[in-house]
């Protein structure tokens, strides 16, 4: 089983949907601006993805301006409370598996979870 954590109004996310359903995967959908992970989830996802929290941050989005998170002095809990309050700053789609996950950027990304 592969959640993916998904936007559907994403391009990127969508054919990152079909890639794995069109290759057979089992896929549990979570419509993250729906159901936004919870901050335990989200440091979970950054251990699997191995990544800092900004780098998981969609840097261009008008909220990463307006809440002033390119402070390079905010502690890692800054910004990931900010990404569980404003689910929109984070990068999509990531897919996970046991204990590998991956972001889907570029989508074909996502078929490293099918070895």
């Amino acid at each position: 089983m592969i959640r993916l954590y998904h936007n559907p109004r994403c391009s990127k996310s969508r054919e990152a949907l079909s890639l794995l359903e069109n290759a057979g995967a089992e896929v549990e959908v979570v419509e993250y601006l729906k159901h936004p992970p919870s901050y335990e989830e989200l440091e979970r996802l950054l251990a699997l993805l191995n990544m800092e929290p900004r780098d998981l941050m969609r840097q261009k989005e008008e909220e990463y301006a307006e809440l002033y998170l390119d402070d390079i002095t905010l502690e890692p809990r800054h910004l990931i409370t900010a990404m569980v309050d404003n689910p929109k700053l984070i990068e999509r789609p990531i897919a996970v598996r046991g204990e590998r996950a991956v972001v889907g950027r570029p989508p074909e990304r996502v078929l490293q979870l099918l070895d």
